[in-house]
């Protein structure tokens, strides 16, 4: 297993938040810890990618080659995700955050058959408790997406995952793991082209579901005499 190297941007007021949540939640030090969760649903430490069939419809690799695996990498800006306590009205005051979401790790692993890539992709993540936090369920949304980078970046593929936590006490943090066996696409020809293929994960805050209201009391008929 390989982390992929996140390229993620963080505001200074978002540092001040993650950090004022973590000590209300308890969490100090190195986010990783030392959780093996994926490791174990991997049974590897290292990502690692085999071909078991010829190079034709492949391009000139080599039967017996090795193909680069693709990266997983967090994308930009989706590192993240808050719930406050007004839902739909962007990223919540520090005071009004309720829950907040963070990626701790990734792994992944790959095998080519019949010129087709298909990804094991493992996320590993974190939900904690902000000061308007409690006892609650969160659905967290996560976006992985394939895309061929270059001058003009080509989406090859994209997927949605809900993944439900349980906070159970009013300062928490809960660990959550998902992976998505599934994740294929052709390979380029040439094959030496898979080295430009990324794998994008990162919290989908646009497919969070709305919030639900209370249905409007209905005004009450006035008794007739």
């Amino acid at each position: 297993m390989r982390n992929g190297g996140g390229k993620i941007a963080v505001s200074a007021g978002l540092l001040g938040l993650l950090g004022l949540t973590l000590i209300l939640s308890g969490c100090g030090g190195n986010l990783l810890g030392s959780s093996t969760s994926l490791d174990s649903m991997f049974g590897s430490s290292k990502a690692t990618t085999t071909s078991s069939e010829s190079a034709a419809g492949v391009g000139s690799a080599d039967a017996n080659a090795d193909i680069e695996c693709p990266t997983v990498d967090v994308r930009l800006g989706a590192a993240t995700f808050m719930v406050g306590n007004k839902p739909g009205e962007g990223e919540p005051a520090a005071m009004d955050l309720r829950y907040q979401g963070s990626i701790i790790r990734t792994a992944r692993e790959c095998k080519v058959v019949g010129g087709v890539m298909t990804m094991k992709v493992g996320i590993e993540g974190r939900v904690i408790t902000g000061p308007a936090g409690g006892p609650g369920n969160v659905d967290v949304p996560l976006r992985l997406a394939v895309v061929k980078e270059g001058v003009t970046p080509k989406p090859i593929l994209s997927k949605l995952a809900r993944i439900p936590v349980t906070i159970t006490g009013a300062i928490d943090r809960v660990t959550f793991t998902h992976v998505d066996p599934e994740i294929s696409f052709p390979m380029p020809v040439p094959a030496a082209d898979i080295d430009s293929y990324i794998v994008y994960v990162g919290f989908d805050s646009m497919a969070a579901p709305a919030p639900k209201r209370p249905p409007a009391k209905r005004a009450s008929k006035p008794k007739q005499s």
